[in-house]
């Protein structure tokens, strides 16, 4: 995963000009069908009348690493998504936060379930 440039710049502010940056409340996840980039461009979001981004929690921190600590489903299909490449991790006001491609873009067509399973969304820092 790689941060977005609106969170570098709360960081960068926050750590070193003293600007107060409060974290968000409540993550989600978006899903993409193209590279959000560091802007975490939302135009290629997944767009289907049953979607809707999914809430996200992440356990404790180990090794410089966090993961999801559940499943995270997406609601059935109700038309095809598309491929899905990317991921986006966004905060309750839609900043992007994180972004990253999936390790195996998945073609989601009508019925699909989107999943991601406990633990396989890591972000790391180094």
């Amino acid at each position: 995963m790689h941060m977005c440039t609106y969170l570098e710049n709360k960081l960068l502010d926050h750590v070193l000009r003293n600007i107060p940056y409060t974290p968000p409340s409540t993550l989600y996840v978006a899903l993409l069908t193209g590279d959000p980039g560091e802007e975490g461009d939302i135009g290629t979001e997944v767009s289907d009348p049953a979607y809707s981004r999914q809430i996200l929690s992440f356990g404790e921190r180990k090794n410089g690493k966090i993961k999801t600590i559940y499943d995270v489903e997406f609601p059935q299909a109700s038309e095809d998504w598309g491929e899905i490449t990317h991921i986006l991790i966004m905060d309750e006001e839609n900043n992007p936060l994180f972004y990253g491609p999936l390790n195996t873009p998945k073609t989601i067509t009508a019925d699909d379930i989107f999943k991601i399973p406990l633990g396989n969304l890591t972000i790391e820092l180094d």
